[in-house]
């Protein structure tokens, strides 16, 4: 149904009309050229008539690409309720109600309000820390060239247009009709809450690059939180960024995403590597941290921003987007997600990336391959729990090359299988995939399986069981060069040089940590090398109460 106002219509008759009709009957034919022609008591009358039927007609409305917005705060601006559609397609137009707090949004095609609809019906949108509902309207379009406020409303519209399509016009079209975003700057603080996969800084320049050009990123743990200084090139694309990723989750149910703006105006960044990094200054060293990734992988701009190697772990994390498939796909939006789609997910507040491989089986491990003569049940608990808490191993009685591996959940056994498959293991390359069984079992009471099987659920050696450990942000896949924590302060260099080489390994270097001397740097012949060294002496006992802690490093000395 098309809806024409007539130029004589005044805010102040306008809300009175709202006054009497039903909201989602709001723009009825009632409100027309002859109503505001009659004199009060016939306007009356045909209202109240008009009530009266809405009363009759309590179905639901059918699916239309014209939404009804409520409980939608006084103090936000139209672009900010706009935003509200941005995730779910193009917005071409707007008639917002103040003295209501209700507003008719609508999208582009009817595909783009089902979208939102059915986004929204499992994850509350919010304006200003305020819900907002949403419900289709009875009403196909909205024809609004004639109200007040129609210039500042075509004005918002016409910087999203902008944007969408990649124009420079998109903070010049605000500043025309003295549109004012509400936010803060470019800088926003971001706070990961429930963060049990790492958040690595290359998921983080993927996820954010859609909304703008990232200039430089910051990332610390501060009371036990791990968080993101991020800065965009300009103030909008902080804006929309925090309108569209605040309060959603990165994987399933955990890694959520808390932001705000910050009161700092800009970002100094002194080292390149996978703690901070400046887009802008590709020469900047390393410092003590790991190396800065190849410059090909830190381009920004419109350069579509590409995951390391191990498709579906990206930057060293869990496989991104592992339920992908679950709901409703809904499109990105041109110019400013790119390839980034938000879709409906299983777990409200879920976001879902693309580009996993596919979807973990389950949390057991078939390991195959194996050095029988060499290998044993808490070998593999140390070695694959590197890359996730495992709960149990259990080597086949007939054919010891082959064991289950049973970890924390289906994630760390992808994890597992992207670091690990492939590696060479006491003169042998070992082989990881699913295995068809859900759980390990035990063996029953009374039937003795020499000592092949083993429960490590308990284990004090788990390195994820708490929550916004570091250990999530170091995971990187075997290497030559092994990371050396908690050493006590009367170890020397010989000291640790000849523990390693007690396990047969070539000492290639070592490096105490110039801030930190309770950790260093050794590099070994070889990753096999690395390997078995890892298995051996993670969790020495150094003495004065310190055991030794390893872990694969990214840096070569």
């Amino acid at each position: 149904m098309d809806v024409t106002f007539c130029a004589g219509v005044s805010s102040c008759i306008f809300d009175t009309v709202s006054e009497w009709c039903e909201p989602s009957k709001l723009l009825s034919s009632v409100v027309s050229n002859r109503l505001f022609t009659m004199d009060r008591s016939t306007e009356t009358t045909e209202l109240e008539n008009e009530k009266k039927k809405f009363k009759r007609d309590e179905l639901p409305c059918s699916p239309s690409r014209v939404l009804h917005l409520r409980q939608i705060p006084n103090h936000i601006s139209e672009a900010e309720i706009i935003s509200l559609g941005l995730p779910f397609g193009k917005v071409t137009n707007l008639l917002r109600l103040r003295r209501k707090n209700q507003a008719f949004l609508e999208m582009a095609s009817e595909e783009a309000a089902v979208a939102m609809v059915n986004h929204y019906t499992t994850s509350t949108p919010y304006l200003r820390s305020q819900p907002v509902d949403i419900e289709y309207s009875n009403y196909r379009e909205l024809k609004t060239d004639t109200l007040p406020g129609h210039a500042r409303t075509q004005a918002a519209l016409q910087a999203v247009s902008a944007k969408q399509s990649g124009s420079v016009a998109f903070t010049s079209a605000f500043a025309a009709e003295g549109v004012i975003l509400p936010g803060e700057g470019s800088i926003l603080r971001i706070i990961i809450e429930d963060l049990l996969y790492p958040v690595t800084l290359e998921v983080l320049y993927q996820i954010f690059s859609k909304y703008g050009t990232v200039l430089k990123i910051i990332t610390f743990t501060k009371n036990n939180q791990f968080q993101v200084l991020l800065q965009y090139a300009d103030p909008t694309n902080a804006y929309y960024a925090k309108m569209a990723l605040d309060g959603k989750s990165i994987y399933t149910g955990c890694c959520t995403l808390r932001i705000d703006f910050s009161r700092l105006a800009s970002l100094t960044v002194k080292y390149n590597n996978d703690k901070s990094r400046d887009f802008t200054r590709l020469d900047l060293p390393s410092g003590d941290r790991q190396p800065a990734l190849d410059p090909s992988l830190t381009a920004f701009g419109t350069q579509n921003f590409l995951f390391p190697a191990y498709a579906g772990a990206a930057g060293f994390a869990p496989p991104l987007g592992f339920a992908q498939g679950a709901g409703l796909s809904v499109p990105a939006i041109p110019g400013a997600l790119g390839s980034l789609a938000v879709t409906s997910p299983a777990v409200p507040g879920q976001m879902i990336i693309p580009g996993a491989t596919g979807a973990p089986v389950n949390s057991v491990l078939l390991v195959s391959n194996l050095n029988p003569e060499a290998i044993t049940p808490y070998g593999l608990f140390i070695l694959f729990g590197v890359y996730g808490d495992v709960h149990r191993v259990k080597i086949m009685f007939k054919k010891k090359e082959k064991a289950l591996v049973q970890m924390a959940d289906a994630v760390q056994a992808q994890i597992a299988i992207n670091y690990l498959n492939g590696q060479r293991l006491y003169g042998r390359v070992l082989r990881a995939t699913f295995s068809k069984h859900q759980t390990v079992q035990l063996p029953r009471e009374g039937h003795e399986d020499q000592g092949l099987t083993k429960d490590y659920s308990n284990s004090p050696l788990h390195r994820y069981k708490k929550p916004g450990s570091k250990n999530f942000q170091n995971i990187f896949p075997p290497s030559a060069t092994l990371h050396l924590s908690n050493i006590p302060p009367s170890a020397t260099v010989d000291n640790l040089k000849n523990l390693f080489t007690s396990t047969g390994s070539t000492v290639e270097a070592f490096r105490f940590f110039q801030r930190d001397c309770k950790m260093a740097l050794i590099q070994l012949g070889s990753v096999e090398e690395a390997v078995h060294a890892l298995i051996e002496l993670h969790n020495y006992d150094l003495g004065e109460n310190h055991h030794l802690r390893i872990s694969f490093s990214k840096s070569t000395i």
